[in-house]
Parts: structure tokens; C-alpha cells; sequence
């Protein structure tokens, strides 16, 4: 018999659950050091040490801030006051009180503030929804801000999706669409409703769940495209000089096919609980985009581990281990797992775990490796130092909750298993 037949899912287990919450707690404990003492949150390198003259980065500060949300909500000492760390850092240093909207880092670094760009509205909107979930006073005030930039700056109302970036004054738009800012702007939407009650956040959260996971990924095999022009022709050579880019690799990324997975999900679930249709395409594509995440990242070339990129003649591009890929592998797996009881799910759960546990895990100096190489050994190709806690925190809770829009929206109604 198979493995998870004969002994049952792990997701299952008391002792499993306490394994996950003590290695949410140790992921939690290893990130306080990336406190910064002039505001925000910065990125730690290899050791868990701050670098020499680190800056706020305003996804590392919204993504903290998220994190020790969700950790505050199961009331864990020291979490609160490093919310409102986070958020006053995002109501003040990291926000352009001129021309609204939030820079990329400390605007008062050497290098500037940067654009303005969709993926860090809409961490900022999640941070601010969690916060706000919460009942932390600076969230209330500043999820409505974030939400109003999203909404007149960064919706596109007729395409239904999110536009990419903007200078500084917002004077000047990028000709780029991408996948991976409307993914995070979709997961941030469903947090938003959850914080909000407004649909306005649900209907828009199915919109780009549509273009993408229901369009054009089943057009591509259920492979999500990444790149596009602002009329949505499709950029196959984009970065093909940059195969290794953190946010915008060439070719396509088979751990988006994961996360993917679990948001259709999760809007199953939120559209559902709204009283509302949940359209059966949902469903589907979060099966078809876990399926196919696997069947082009995982063990390629006899390597063992996800690989970070695949060109589009379907040879593997950088077969890098980011850890990213497994801790979205392992929500997915968990959700499709509650969705379907499929045992075929609960072992891919297991084997991520066991892969995350065995290569990835750092028990020396704390943490997970960002990435490794494809021989497992640690690397900083693609991503320098020690992650942030928002992709491995996660599926430490995702496994012990029902399935649901929101991770912050399911711990606020209570509904985390011990």
C-alpha cells in the first residue's frame, strides 16, 4: 500500500501539527534580527545578520508585517509591537506623501526610492489587511490608503487585471503586463474582503484568476505565461538574457503554477462563503496547474528538487531550488488535499516536507536557504541571504486551516487546528 494510505495523511497528525508550529516559531524568531531601528525591515544574509548599511525594503516590511500579523492573531509575544513597527514604516518612511502610492525601498537610500510597481502596492495591501484584521490602529488607516492608490492608479478596470508600474510621480507607465504582480494582487484582494466585507475585492480578485488561470494558462498547457505588452501579446524572449532574475525570469516558472493552484482555491472558498457562485473552472484549474507544476518542475533531469525556470523549448533554464516553490507546493497540496481527499495529494505533501526538511532547512544558523543548487548546496544565484518569513511562515498554518480567502480572515474566526 501506499505510504499515506497505510499510516494516513501528516497533515492529520497531532505530532505533525506540532512540528509545524514549532517551526513556525523558530521562523518567527530567527526574522526579529531584520528589525531596523530607523524603521521597516531589511533582508538578512546567510548567517541571519544585518547587512552593512541595509535600508527598509518595503517588501521585506510588508511582508514581515503580514507575518507577525498572522503570529499575533495566535498571540505570540513580541509579534504586536513588530506590527506596528512595520506599519509605521509604511504610513511614513516607505509612503511618497506627494505623490501617494509606495516606493520600492528608503527613498533616502543611495539608490533612490524606485518606481512605483504593482507587486509592492499589493504587499502593502496585504500587510494593511492583516493589521487591520488584527485591530491594530495604524492597519485601519492604512489599508484604506493602499486600496484607494490600487484602485485609481493600479486597476485596470477594462482589462481586469493590475497595470505593472509607474515612475516615481506616476507620470510615466511601463509597457509590461506581468502574471507575478496580478497573482499577488489577487491574494492580496481576497485579504482585503476579508478585512473589509466590500465584493468590489472579490470581483476583482475573479477577474485575474479568470485572465490567467482560466485563459491563458489552459491555453499554454497550464503553464502560466509571466510576460506581456501593455496590449497582452505574449514576451516569450523577455529576459532571456536574465534567466536568473528574482521577479521577472525568462521562460515560465513552475512554482507559480503551485501558488496559483491554491489561490483558485482559496477564491472557491471566499466566494462560497460570501453566499456567491464559485465558478467549477476553479477547481479545475487549481488541479491542472498543480499537475502541471509538477510534471515541469519537480525532478527534472534526474536532479532531485524544483527547478526555478523553464525556457520555452522546454528544457530546464536555471535548475536552481528556490524555496519558495516547495513551501507553495506544500499549501497547495494541503488545500487540494481538503478539497478532493485525494491520498495522491496528502504524499506530495509529504514529499515537500521531506525535501524542505531534509535540503532546505538551515539548523546551524537558523531559517531556510533561499535557495539551493542542483546538487543541493547552497547558493545565492538568484536570491542573496536569508528569505523573509512570508513564503515558509505560511505552511506552518496553511495545513491546520480549513480552506479559505484569507490565512489572516481564517485565524480571526478561530479556525486553527492545534
Amino acid at each position: 500500500m501506499a505510504e499515506a494510505e497505510t499510516r494516513g495523511a501528516a497533515m492529520d497528525m497531532p505530532a505533525h501539527r506540532r512540528w509545524l508550529e514549532a517551526e513556525g516559531r523558530r521562523l518567527l524568531d530567527f526574522s526579529k534580527a531584520s528589525r531596523l531601528s530607523s524603521g521597516g525591515f531589511c533582508a538578512l544574509d546567510m548567517a541571519g545578520a544585518r547587512p552593512q548599511g541595509a535600508v527598509a525594503d518595503t517588501i521585506v516590511t510588508a511582508r514581515m508585517t503580514y507575518s507577525y500579523a498572522l503570529a499575533a492573531m495566535q498571540g505570540l509575544p513580541g509579534s504586536v509591537p513588530l506590527v506596528d513597527h512595520g506599519l509605521a514604516a509604511l504610513s511614513g518612511l516607505l509612503r511618497d506623501g506627494e505623490n501617494g502610492g509606495w516606493y520600492e525601498q528608503d527613498p533616502g537610500s543611495p539608490s533612490g526610492g524606485g518606481r512605483k510597481k504593482a507587486y509592492v502596492q499589493a504587499f502593502v495591501a496585504l500587510a494593511a489587511s492583516a493589521a487591520a484584521i488584527l485591530g491594530r490602529p495604524g492597519g485601519r488607516d492604512l489599508l484604506p490608503d493602499v486600496l484607494s492608490v490600487i484602485a485609481a492608479r493600479f486597476w485596470a478596470e477594462d482589462e481586469g487585471a493590475m497595470r505593472e508600474s509607474f515612475s516615481a510621480d506616476f507620470g510615466e507607465e511601463e509597457d509590461y503586463r506581468g502574471a507575478n504582480a496580478n497573482m499577488h494582487s489577487l491574494e492580496a484582494f481576497m485579504a482585503a474582503f476579508d478585512a473589509t466585507g466590500d465584493s468590489v475585492w472579490l470581483d476583482r480578485s475573479l477577474r485575474i484568476a479568470e485572465r490567467f488561470a482560466n485563459r491563458l494558462a489552459r491555453e499554454m498547457r497550464f503553464v502560466i505565461p509571466e510576460h506581456f505588452s501593455l496590449d497582452w501579446t505574449m514576451l516569450k524572449d523577455f529576459h532571456a538574457d536574465k534567466p536568473d532574475h528574482p521577479f521577472r525570469p525568462y521562460g515560465t516558472t513552475p512554482g507559480h503554477s503551485l501558488e496559483w493552484s491554491h489561490l483558485c482555491l482559496k477564491l472557491e472558498a471566499g466566494l462560497t462563503a460570501a453566499g456567491r457562485p464559485a465558478p467549477a473552472w476553479l477547481a479545475e484549474c487549481a488541479a491542472e496547474l498543480f499537475a502541471g507544476g509538477i510534471r515541469d518542475g519537480w525532478n527534472r533531469d534526474g536532479a532531485t528538487g524544483f527547478v526555478y525556470t523553464i525556457g520555452w523549448d522546454g528544457a530546464v533554464s536555471v535548475p536552481n531550488t528556490a524555496h519558495w516553490p516547495l513551501a507553495e507546493g506544500i499549501t497547495a497540496a494541503a488545500l487540494l488535499y481538503r478539497r478532493t481527499g485525494d491520498g495522491d495529494y496528502a504524499r506530495w505533501y509529504r514529499r515537500f516536507w521531506d525535501y524542505v526538511d531534509l535540503h532546505l532547512i538551515d539548523r546551524r544558523q537558523g531559517s531556510w536557504w533561499n535557495e539551493v543548487d542542483a546538487d543541493n548546496r547552497p547558493s545565492e544565484r538568484i536570491y542573496q541571504g536569508k528569505p523573509d518569513l512570508y513564503h515558509a511562515y505560511q505552511p506552518t498554518l496553511t495545513p491546520r486551516l480549513p480552506i479559505a480567502a484569507s490565512i489572516p480572515g481564517a485565524l480571526a474566526r478561530g479556525e486553527l487546528q492545534d
